[in-house]
């Protein structure tokens, strides 16, 4: 399924909207089709290699339950309204994953994941607020939106064990989404969605942002695995001290560069960013092929012309080291390219599909990573 945005303006939603206020967007595309079914969402929570929660509420009581469903699950839920949330939904359905590819003016290391939610009437999550920008695409149904203030870390919380839902929550923005219509929040933005009428599907498309906790504690131990033992602090050149209870100036500079200049570094940070910001949100699903290819097949199916197809599952990008090398980052790994290789990188960090051909033949560092992607599952050759 192809989608173009109708009437949307890139320049000016990222100068005005992003990350400051909240946009609605009416009638987003030309046509809009729902991609997924309802029955098809409702299978993919009873897998057990796909997250899911279901989430039903009376009166003012929340309860969660965590997935896998059993099949028969959804016949026993009763009149209650209840909200089934599906994560990663386009690592598993390519008509889903498709609707991230009118969001591409947001870089691919920000991008987490298209969560798709069903709600009988009624049904919802409660108020709260994320700490990512997240647009929510109405897919099926009526939904509901209410938009309140920005909230922080003082921001009082309902006593629960699961859900994160705002004690108080004062609705300043009222709307009612339809069917390919979207709704733009940014983060810490307190909302509200609340179904209207039955079988509403909502496709929520949520961009990562890592804290600065997150990063100081990931890095760190990326640095200490590198780390000797026996690099320690020295003082061959020490000065007799007039009081033995002063820490000198001295100490305090060599000690904060024996404890900082790794950490400082930021070609290293770089190479560690790049393979942390692309490592597979699920790594225990296995994509790879049931029959590896050689590079001679590979050469002869390039040599025909083919479609080169990314995985949705994988993450992708690069760093540039200059005009002619890069570093190719996918699921996890580097791949160091240079002349032909790094502009076939680039092509595909920046394309879900694309024809592949006997241009790439000519380069054999080229093929071999062609191959190497291919026999991961990272990519598929169609």
């Amino acid at each position: 399924m192809v989608l173009e945005f109708e009437h949307f303006d890139v320049d000016m939603f990222l100068r005005e909207y992003w990350q400051k206020k909240p946009l609605l967007i009416r009638s987003a595309w030309k046509s809009w089709s729902n991609p997924l079914e309802p029955d098809e969402l409702a299978g993919l929570a009873c897998e057990s290699e796909v997250e899911s929660r279901l989430i039903m509420q009376s009166q003012a009581s929340w309860e969660l339950e965590q997935g896998p469903l059993d099949p028969s699950r959804f016949g026993k839920l009763g009149t209650r309204p209840w909200t089934l949330l599906v994560q990663a939904v386009d690592h598993h359905v390519p008509a889903v994953a498709a609707l991230l590819e009118q969001f591409r003016f947001i870089p691919n290391w920000r991008v987490d994941d298209v969560m798709v939610s069903y709600a009988v009437d009624q049904g919802g999550v409660g108020p709260h607020f994320d700490q990512y920008d997240v647009f929510l695409v109405q897919g099926l149904g009526r939904r509901r939106w209410q938009i309140g203030g920005f909230c922080d870390e003082t921001t009082e919380l309902l006593p629960h064990d699961d859900l994160r839902l705002l004690a108080r929550f004062d609705p300043v923005e009222d709307w009612i989404l339809e069917p390919g219509d979207i709704l733009y929040v940014p983060p810490r933005l307190a909302h509200n969605g609340t179904a209207v009428g039955s079988d509403c599907m909502t496709y929520s498309i949520g961009f990562r942002a890592p804290s600065r906790e997150e990063l100081i504690v990931n890095w760190s131990e990326c640095v200490l695995e590198g780390l000797d033992a026996d690099d320690r602090y020295t003082d061959p050149a020490l000065p007799a001290q007039d009081n033995p209870g002063e820490v000198s100036a001295a100490a305090i500079a060599q000690l904060h560069a024996l404890a900082t200049e790794r950490l400082l570094d930021r070609d290293a940070f770089a190479r560690w960013f790049g393979r942390y910001s692309t490592t597979p949100k699920y790594p225990e699903i296995d994509w790879r092929p049931e029959q590896p290819i050689v590079l001679e097949d590979l050469r002869i199916i390039l040599g025909r012309g083919v479609q080169l197809l990314r995985n949705p599952a994988s993450g992708f990008s690069f760093i540039k080291l200059d005009a002619s090398s890069l570093l190719l980052f996918a699921n996890g790994q580097c791949f160091p390219c240079e002349g032909a290789t790094a502009s076939f990188a680039e092509r595909l960090c920046g394309h879900s599909s694309f024809p592949a051909g006997p241009e790439f033949v000519a380069s054999e560092p080229t093929l071999e990573l062609i191959a190497e992607l291919f026999n991961e599952g990272w990519i598929a050759l169609d």
